[in-house]
Formats: structure tokens, C-alpha cells, sequence
């Protein structure tokens, strides 16, 4: 059976969580130099405050100071205090560059000169 509150008290529930979920999370999303606090995320997508400005295009996604992810979004719905954002495409970031050929177990991490 589901409880029936108020609209106050319902929005007052829901300031909550969104406060505990704020203090819980490293999460963070970086657009255009503005660092937002992540509440949640998920495998397609992420949730902001409610209050937070609509955001549109490629983000910074952050654990602390470790860069996750660059990724497209798209704002899909409001509910229950938060802005859901979907992911159109989420790419993973690497401290290495790509390589276009496929290194062996047993590849020389480096070469020694002969001095003679």
C-alpha cells in the first residue's frame, strides 16, 4: 500500500533525498566551465537537481578529479526532484592514445643501445 502525502510534505521528501543523494555522490558534470553535482547515474544516462539549467550537447562526465567519460546528452524528463538526462553517446576517456595496431604480451617495453 502507498502512503499519500501532502504536496508539502511530498516535496519536502523529495528536497531530502535529493540533498542526501547530493552528499553521497563524487559525480560531477562539467559544461562550458560550470561544474554541476551528479545524483545519480545509470548505464544510459545520469540525474541532475530539478533546478539546474537544461543542458544540451557534449559534457564532462567526472568521478572527483578522475575523468570518466565526454558525453552527448540530450534532457529527457523531470521527476521527483531531478532532471534525467539520456546519453546519445558516452565515451570512455583514456590517459593513453589509440593505437591502430595490436601490441604482443611479449613486446619490449623499450630498447637498449649498444654503446661501443
Amino acid at each position: 500500500m502507498e502512503a499519500i502525502f501532502s504536496k508539502e510534505i511530498q516535496a519536502g521528501l523529495d528536497q531530502a533525498r535529493v540533498e542526501a543523494l547530493k552528499r553521497s555522490s563524487r559525480l560531477r558534470v562539467n559544461v562550458d566551465g560550470d561544474i554541476l553535482p551528479v545524483l545519480r547515474m545509470w548505464k544510459t544516462g545520469f540525474a541532475l537537481e530539478a533546478d539546474t539549467p537544461s543542458l544540451r550537447g557534449f559534457v564532462d562526465l567526472y568521478d572527483g578529479s578522475l575523468h570518466l567519460f565526454q558525453c552527448l546528452i540530450v534532457t529527457s524528463y523531470d521527476e521527483e526532484g531531478e532532471r534525467r538526462y539520456e546519453f546519445k553517446r558516452a565515451t570512455a576517456v583514456s590517459e593513453k592514445p589509440a593505437v591502430d595496431f595490436e601490441i604482443g604480451e611479449d613486446t619490449p617495453v623499450g630498447l637498449i643501445e649498444d654503446a661501443r
